[in-house]
């Protein structure tokens, strides 16, 4: 227990030890600890990114917790291994649409482990969708395949739709298809 305490005594103020465990690396722990590989080996003076060893202790940079942005009307999940927003869309009830709009700036095609985003529980209503049903979106739809499928023209699709752009469909997304 002592020499943890001398341990942790070496790192200099405004960092933490971390003891090597086996898989990490530096960008690893970067991500985790939410700081960057040269800063770790700033604050690490001869560290070789290449040869940590298990049980080795090496000083972290304490930095400030990540800023989220507000998730008001949902809540924050972190992303797990295969996660994509189409599984969190199916997984919570809501649409790809809905999760991309609580989440400016997050590359759907980029998740990592350990992200933190918002999942909305309070989306916006679906539109009305009189005279016809309510349809969600999936991978390769388009309006033209949506018309042959259901026996209506793209035309029809497009007007029940005002404000949805056909060359935008989104994974998830809550359209009405109008019948005769």
């Amino acid at each position: 227990m002592n020499q943890d305490y001398n341990i942790k005594q070496r790192c200099p103020a405004g960092s933490f030890a971390h003891t090597i465990r086996y898989g990490d690396t530096l960008y690893l722990l970067a991500n985790r600890y939410n700081t960057t590989v040269e800063a770790i080996m700033a604050i690490n003076p001869g560290i070789d990114p290449h040869r940590l060893r298990i049980g080795q202790v090496i000083c972290i940079p304490s930095a400030m917790p990540p800023t989220r942005p507000p998730c008001s009307n949902g809540f924050y999940y972190t992303i797990k291994a295969g996660d994509t927003f189409y599984k969190l869309g199916q997984q919570f009830g809501v649409s790809v649409d809905a999760i991309m709009r609580a989440n400016p700036g997050v590359d759907p095609n980029r998740l990592q482990i350990g992200q933190v985003i918002c999942i909305p529980t309070h989306t916006t209503p679906t539109p009305p969708c009189h005279n016809g049903f309510h349809y969600q979106v999936r991978a390769g739809d388009t309006f033209y395949i949506l018309s042959q499928r259901y026996n209506v023209s793209v035309d029809a699709i497009m007007r029940a739709n005002p404000g949805v752009d056909p060359n935008r469909l989104q994974i998830g997304q809550i359209i009405c298809i109008p019948v005769h």
